[in-house]
């Protein structure tokens, strides 16, 4: 039985990757601190244990007592524009933090580091993004997760560790966090419908996106390390159709069936069309046929009616208050 770790299982896409590895046969472990995942995602037959990957000693301590097979490397703050305004913590928890579970995979001869890097890395890159396109992060969080692909590349040559690197984008379903007022516009569309207040868009709202349903993206993640092919490599993951954000947010009201409002602020630094080229993972993991974005949100929004409405929670250490929106201000 292959042994995994899931960093970040408690949270959005690692909560479906830990199902994945569940009914493939793993006994899989799950270390998440609770941040911005909830306990009620984790499989019941995953091993949970609250800590961080910042947590040097927690990190050894797991690697020692369960001889993973495979390190599935999730856990991060996913927060692009907010990341400009919180440096040190994105840094620490996305970087930092990395680096203690790589070390910990070479020292345990672990088998593959799967890392779940981001469509950040490519910055304002023209789209669609390839994968042979060069890297230019325009955001810290884009920086730190450019970062850990490097340290796993020239780990590789050092020590022969293997990776795979997926870079998925605007990934939305079932077990995101509906509260999380700085991230995952979906998530923050239907929570606002559902406590009739207006959907907050900025600028004018013709910034394009693909919008991933999560089911086309873990998967992929979770059966990547049985495909010797994908070993040492890179692959952009999710949706081949982009959108604009004023089509996401009638979309979004029709899935849920409650109308509302636009609320257009002022535009934020943030990349205006991206979308990538997913012809590397077809090439080596095989087509299939991808969920619509009207089929995609309509089955989210039947989760989130009986989720119900979550709390918006501040980020309580904002390290930069120049320039902030301030909308993430607001109560």
């Amino acid at each position: 039985m292959p042994v995994s770790l899931v960093t970040g299982g408690a949270g959005f896409i690692g909560a479906h990757v830990t199902n994945e590895l569940v009914n493939a046969g793993h006994k899989v472990v799950v270390l998440d601190d609770l941040s911005g995942g909830f306990l009620e995602n984790v499989n019941p037959n995953a091993i949970f244990v609250q800590g961080s990957i910042t947590d040097a000693d927690l990190v050894s301590s797991l690697f020692e007592e369960h001889h993973f097979d495979y390190v599935y490397h999730l856990a991060a703050y996913a927060a692009e524009g907010l990341s400009h305004f919180i440096k040190r913590f994105n840094y620490t928890n996305n970087l930092i933090g990395s680096v203690i579970l790589i070390n910990e995979s070479v020292k345990h001869k672990v088998k593959c580091f799967v890392f779940t890097s981001s469509i950040a890395v490519y910055g304002a890159a023209k789209p669609p993004m390839r994968e042979d396109t060069i890297p230019m992060p325009e955001d810290p969080y884009g920086i730190a997760k450019l970062a850990v692909e490097q340290d796993l590349r020239c780990t590789h040559e050092m020590f022969g560790l293997n990776y795979i690197i997926f870079r998925p984008h605007n990934v939305y379903g079932e077990y995101q966090n509906l509260g999380d007022r700085y991230r995952n516009v979906v998530g923050i569309f239907m929570n606002q419908l559902m406590q009739g207040k207006p959907l907050t868009v900025f600028g004018d709202g013709n910034q394009t996106r693909a919008f991933s349903y999560i089911g086309d993206v873990a998967p992929y993640i979770a059966n990547s390390v049985n495909v010797p092919e994908a070993y040492n490599q890179v692959f952009n993951v999710g949706a081949d159709r982009e959108f604009t954000v004023n089509e996401l947010a009638h979309t979004t009201m029709d899935a849920l069936g409650i109308k509302g409002e636009l609320r257009h602020l002022p535009a934020r630094n943030e990349v205006m069309h991206a979308h990538s080229d997913h012809s590397k993972i077809k090439r080596v993991f095989g087509n299939s046929e991808a969920v619509s974005l009207s089929e995609g949100l309509t089955k989210m929004a039947g989760w989130a009616l009986q989720s119900g409405i979550r709390k918006s929670a501040k980020f309580s250490n904002i390290e930069i208050t120049e320039k902030l929106p301030p909308v993430w201000l607001e109560d």
